[in-house]
C-alpha cells in the first residue's frame, strides 16, 4: 500500500501548529500563566527564542506529517471523508500518545498539575488544528 502525503497540506499544518502556539502562550491568553508556571523570566525566554522556535518549527513539521500519513491510513480503513478521519486522527494521537505522555512525564517531575492541563490543552488545540489544516487541504 501506497501511503499518498499532500505537502501542502503538511505545510499548512506546521504553519496552523505555529499559530497555536503564538497565540496559546501570548501573554494576555496563557503566557503570564505559563511563566509563573515554569518560573521563566522574560529575560532567559527571549534569549532561547530562537533556538526554541527552530526546534518549535521542525518538530512540528514532523508532526504535520506523521498527521497526514496517518490520516491517510485512516481515510482509506474506514471510508470517511478526508476531514472527518484527519480530526479523528489528531484527536485519538493526541488522548492516546500526547496527553497520556504529559501526564506521565509531569508527575513523575512533580510539575504543577495546572501546567500540565495548559500544555495538554495546547496539544490539543494544536493537532486538532493541524488535523483541520491537512484534512481542509485533503489529497
Amino acid at each position: 500500500m501506497e501511503v499518498d502525503v499532500n505537502w501542502l497540506g503538511v505545510g499548512a499544518a506546521t504553519l496552523a501548529s505555529m499559530l497555536v502556539g503564538w497565540a496559546w502562550y501570548a501573554k494576555p491568553v496563557f503566557g503570564d500563566l505559563w511563566f509563573k508556571l515554569v518560573k521563566m523570566d522574560e529575560k532567559k525566554a527571549e534569549k532561547g527564542a530562537p533556538r526554541a522556535l527552530l526546534v518549535a518549527l521542525l518538530m512540528s513539521a514532523v508532526t504535520a506529517y506523521v498527521l497526514a500519513h496517518i490520516t491517510y491510513l485512516s481515510f482509506t480503513f474506514f471510508e470517511v471523508t478526508y476531514l472527518n478521519a484527519a480530526l479523528t486522527t489528531a484527536f485519538w494521537v493526541w488522548l492516546g500518545l500526547v496527553a497520556t505522555r504529559f501526564i506521565v512525564h509531569d508527575a513523575f517531575e512533580q510539575r504543577p498539575p495546572k501546567l500540565t492541563l495548559l500544555n495538554i490543552g495546547n496539544e490539543l488545540v494544536t493537532l486538532l488544528a493541524m488535523g483541520l489544516a491537512i484534512g481542509w487541504v485533503g489529497l
